[in-house]
């Protein structure tokens, strides 16, 4: 077979860029195309947290490897960043909008992002599709459609790998008939979808030839809505050879840093700052407990996504939400025993990961839930949200420990068998299996899934 070139899209940016040191952003106006060697992570940029570094990344450079393609090209919403970036034979390419149109984007995007999760049912969104914001949302997809379109003059690409919601007009506007991809990330639940929504829906959703979700209920969903179209369900994944072993001294470092003292049992929680991951049920929880163990701690890892940062759509939901979770916390007289770490990079992260006794995933909703993933990675046993696409391949107490998010008295009595636990057979027997179900999710399986998927479409 030879080998393909292909076109990605995802809002979120593979890179983000940092201020300078005077406090401004890079001005896309001006900026030349960069050349990713020339720059320093940390400094000039860092990765975004989330799915498109842990996922889309990964596989893209093992399919460079592999010589499944040939080059790879990434459109992605970045209105602080250089125009392109070049990484070998991936090239970056960067959306730039206006603040105030990039407003009107953001809340139609943040209004299905809350429909879909069912995280305001009573909200009224059955017109939305015909507010004038909508039509700052239409104007961002027609863009970056017609760069894609551009692009695709110059590289003649043999697919389009379109991914998650925020970017679903995008393969009905492209007209080309080319094979398209489309990977929906969030979970999907057609009973959550306004009546008024769905033919707009169908619309978008018409123009893939593949549908891929994380989860076998969410497939089943989507089918009954779209049952002319081709669902795919296929897992996450993430690159173990990502993640290290840190030292001691590097572990201490991270733990000094966040005041940590050595005999604290750390409980783990990683996710962006958002009422959807449910950071609120576990300080609740923690303050079920925390009379009876004192050295008890919770850390809560992550700031807010690229929606809320001031290099991509400035929403305020995750500064309010902290500021709620502190609130909450003042009320529960905790404390110091509650951790706001924020951002921290891939070895602080991994140091975490090592210091803590158990991490949880306490989420409202959740796609899937790589970070349950990760956890078996390190070796850690996991206190999981009954609604995350992962529980599917979960069996309570034989690979994880599974409770209702909405209920704080039931995480807490799950945290309770990992603290009374002195011999760790239940840690151990966890982590075991949890690690079986981790290979599920490697991107060696992923690899073989995507080849394959690229292969079939593209001759087609």
């Amino acid at each position: 077979m030879p080998k393909l070139s292909i076109c990605i899209n995802t809002q979120t940016p593979l890179l983000q860029f940092r201020a300078s040191e005077n406090g401004s952003l890079v001005d896309p106006a001006t900026a030349p195309a960069a050349d990713l060697s020339n720059l320093r992570e940390g400094v000039d940029y860092r990765f975004s947290p989330g799915g498109v570094t842990r996922m889309v990344y990964p596989l893209v450079r093992r399919l460079l490897k592999d010589k499944v393609l040939d080059e790879a090209h990434w459109v992605s919403l970045n209105p602080t960043a250089p125009p392109t970036i070049e990484l070998g034979r991936l090239t970056l390419h960067n959306i730039h909008l206006a603040p105030d149109r990039m407003a009107g984007y953001g809340k139609v995007k943040e209004a299905i992002w809350g429909r879909i999760h069912d995280l305001n049912p009573g909200e009224p969104h059955g017109d939305l599709f015909w507010t004038e914001a909508f039509s700052e949302y239409a104007y961002y997809n027609r863009v970056t459609a017609e760069l894609i379109q551009e692009l695709d003059r110059r590289h003649d690409f043999d697919a389009f790998y379109v991914h998650d919601f925020q970017q679903m007009p995008v393969g009905h506007m492209l007209g080309s008939l080319k094979p398209k991809i489309f990977r929906w990330h969030i979970p999907f639940d057609a009973s959550t979808i306004p009546e008024e929504w769905r033919a707009m829906l169908t619309t978008y959703l018409d123009a893939y030839d593949v549908i891929v979700v994380s989860a076998r209920r969410y497939a089943e969903s989507l089918g009954a809505l779209h049952p002319k179209g081709r669902v795919l369900q296929r897992y996450p994944y993430l690159d173990p050879s990502e993640y290290s072993r840190p030292s001691s001294s590097q572990i201490a470092e991270v733990g000094e840093r966040l005041g940590l003292a050595r005999s604290d049992d750390i409980a783990l929680v990683v996710a962006r700052m958002d009422p959807m991951k449910g950071q609120d049920v576990a300080i609740r929880a923690l303050a079920r407990l925390a009379p009876d163990y004192p050295s008890l701690r919770l850390v809560l890892v992550g700031n807010g996504s690229f929606s809320g940062s001031k290099g991509g759509l400035g929403l305020s939901k995750s500064s309010t939400w902290r500021g709620q979770l502190e609130q909450l916390v003042q009320t529960e007289r905790l404390g110091p025993r509650v951790v706001f770490a924020g951002h921290v990079n891939q070895t602080e992260l991994d140091s975490l990961y090592e210091r803590s006794r158990f991490t949880i995933l306490p989420s409202v909703r959740e796609g899937f839930g790589l970070v349950a993933v990760e956890s078996w990675v390190h070796g850690r046993p996991v206190i999981l949200t009954e609604r995350a696409g992962v529980a599917e391949l979960v069996r309570d107490g034989t690979h994880a420990l599974l409770f209702d998010p909405d209920d704080p008295a039931a995480l807490a009595a799950k945290m309770r068998a990992l603290l009374d636990d002195p011999r760790g057979r239940l840690r151990g027997k966890l982590v075991r299996n949890g690690r079986s179900i981790a290979r599920k999710c490697s991107i060696e399986v992923a690899v073989e899934g995507e080849k394959s998927l690229l292969t079939e479409i593209a001759e087609a």
